[in-house]
């Protein structure tokens, strides 16, 4: 579940790409309207975000990154490149077990199965 403070990284609806509209001073109640793209980190799925968060608090030390996860250093590694990879706006990989899922279920076929375990589409 997101916390309600934070701005949600997709369309609830239809997963498309959310702008912000209306900007509000909570001192004197300004509003600045017009159509403004968040942050990068906004568009971050949550676990993105508790990762970024994490990157962040460890001031980029990737071994303090591995030790906070439980994970190895390929793993924490791997993890901090994908995050980086979507703040450039690169979707990231489908997970396996969601490719081999959507395979089992017949929403995709085998040569598409291969393609997207490969990282080719």
């Amino acid at each position: 579940m997101m916390p309600e403070n934070r701005i949600p990284p997709e369309c609830p609806s239809c997963g498309g790409r959310l702008i912000v509209v209306r900007l509000v001073c909570s001192s004197c109640g300004t509003e600045v309207n017009g159509e403004f793209d968040v942050c990068p980190v906004c568009t971050l799925g949550e676990g993105g975000r508790e990762l970024f968060d994490l990157f962040m608090d460890a001031r980029g030390n990737l071994k303090e990154v591995q030790r906070k996860l439980g994970v190895s250093y390929p793993t924490a590694r791997q993890r901090i490149e994908t995050m980086f990879r979507e703040l450039q706006g690169e979707r990231p990989p489908m997970e396996a077990s969601e490719v081999l899922r959507r395979l089992g279920e017949g929403e995709i076929d085998v040569e598409t199965a291969i393609r997207l375990l490969a990282g080719e589409d």
